[in-house]
């Protein structure tokens, strides 16, 4: 695990998306074909923005999945992340191998069983994600399952998490915030070739601090990605503002 501190988010979404880019081509390079997973949300906004501007990927030899997205969430809402990723990143790529979307409004367990089945042929080689206020990976709320060999789960979603939608904008109310999504597994991303972790803002220092220094917990989502053999988390000094100096590399 690796961790670089950037001076702030913009900078942050740079420097993700800059290596993210990298690792797509180097893999196209080696195998002539990318599987990917994008994550959604404000914390994504600089990092796509990133990628998106990557002229050397050659998008026609890359597949896409995403991590989560609202069960009985109309596509035109905007907290929909289909909704997200239709506008701030396949609109503006060429077209992609395949992309996955998950779908929310129709028939749940078929959803997830369908999604599972693609995904367990596409062996993922770059996972890019966030983690929560509360810590979570994907949909993945404390305490996370990480013995399921599901790629796909169907969610409850905790009040912290809730909140934190509602406090980004997404929704007028708490009460409009769904209670259930689909959600990729941890074991899923955790499958992942290599993983980009990018967590801006000061909102999430604590779970940044919880997810690197606290022994791995499923009540610390996140903190399984101390496991993994290629992740690095890009951090920006606000969400960094409460780690351990010695544990970070500053750019």
């Amino acid at each position: 695990m690796k961790v670089i501190i950037s001076k702030d988010k913009q900078a942050l979404g740079k420097e993700a998306g800059l290596y993210a880019g990298e690792l797509i081509r180097d893999i196209i390079a080696e195998k002539g074909h990318a599987n990917i997973i994008l994550a959604t949300g404000t914390s994504q906004f600089e990092t796509l923005n990133q990628l998106i501007e990557d002229t050397g990927i050659d998008w026609s030899k890359v597949t896409m999945f995403h991590l989560d997205e609202y069960i009985g969430m109309p596509v035109t809402h905007p907290a929909s992340f289909r909704k997200y990723l239709n506008e701030r990143f396949l609109a503006k790529v060429p077209s992609l191998a395949a992309s996955y979307l998950i779908n929310g409004e129709t028939d749940v367990e078929q959803e997830v069983a369908k999604l599972g089945e693609i995904i367990s042929q596409h062996p993922i080689d770059v996972a890019l994600v966030g983690i929560g206020e509360n810590g979570h990976l994907a949909f993945n709320d404390p305490p996370a399952d990480f013995d399921t060999e599901e790629p796909y789960l169907i969610v409850n979603l905790d009040e912290p998490c809730r909140r934190q939608q509602m406090g980004e904008g997404w929704f007028g109310s708490l009460e409009e915030v769904p209670l259930q999504a689909i959600s990729m597994s941890v074991r899923q991303i955790m499958k992942s070739k290599h993983i980009i972790c990018s967590v801006p803002d000061e909102r999430k220092a604590i779970a940044v601090k919880n997810s690197l220094e606290k022994e791995v917990s499923n009540l610390y989502p996140a903190s399984i990605l101390q496991l993994h053999a290629s992740c690095t988390f890009f951090l920006d000094k606000s969400s960094a503002s409460m780690l351990q100096e010695d544990m970070s590399e500053i750019k």
